[in-house]
């Protein structure tokens, strides 16, 4: 069984890794640049890679050994904070560029090595989530986290007829880098309820939004 986690290099990305590889996944590691801690685990590491670029379209299927993937994990993202009215659009499109194309890409550029039974789990927040929101701020991260949710439903609409399932998926508050080191879980407690709401998966279930903790979350 293949599994490929874009992002892998540190924080939930990382475990995700290590847990597959626990499950005795072939695991593929993308991510720009990798760690020592991803060094030692024993996976296929493939670095250089930047979700941002829209050349991975065309080149990351390539570097990726295997013919085909049973597990895609898209991990890679970043939160650039802000409050209004200080708002940035340089912000606004970066994280938009990385948090709702990013995905967009690799699922395109990976799209030939899914198959019957292959499932894409795209890591989303619960801030994207419109009906949960009440208290605004972080526009960047907010906005293109609302989007990615509806590429992930679009995408499960149109790979359905494969026989490949999608699900969006909110961690928690994680204390990683990304966060500042604040949070409520840490990393190998919000990678583990992740990968069982990805073991849970089906074609019947495809395109909703679940939390770690297993709970569906709101559009």
């Amino acid at each position: 069984m293949n599994v490929v986690i874009i992002g892998a290099n540190r924080g939930i990305g990382l475990e995700f890794c290590k847990k597959y590889k626990e499950l005795s996944y072939e695991v593929y590691a993308v991510c720009r640049n990798a760690s020592s801690e991803l060094e030692s685990l024993g996976v296929h590491i493939i670095e250089n890679v930047d979700v941002g670029d829209d050349q991975i379209i065309s080149t990351l299927s390539d570097k990726i050994s295997c013919d085909s993937i049973d597990i895609l994990i898209h991990n890679a993202g970043i939160l650039k904070g802000d409050s209004f009215p200080q708002i940035s659009l340089d912000k606004i499109r970066e994280s938009f560029e990385v948090n709702t194309l990013g995905p967009f890409r690799t699922i395109m550029a990976l799209k030939n090595k899914l198959k019957e039974g292959s499932k894409v789990g795209i890591v989303s927040s619960r801030v994207g989530s419109i009906a949960d929101n009440e208290s605004s701020n972080n526009y960047a991260y907010r906005i293109s986290k609302t989007a990615v949710n509806m590429l992930g439903k679009c995408l499960a609409i149109d790979l359905k007829e494969d026989g490949i399932s999608v699900i969006l998926l909110h961690p928690g508050y994680v204390r990683t880098q990304m966060t500042g080191g604040n949070g409520l879980i840490d990393p190998p407690e919000a990678a583990r309820g992740l990968v069982e709401q990805v073991n849970n998966l089906s074609l019947k279930t495809s395109g909703s939004f679940y939390h770690s903790s297993g709970e569906q979350l709101p559009w």
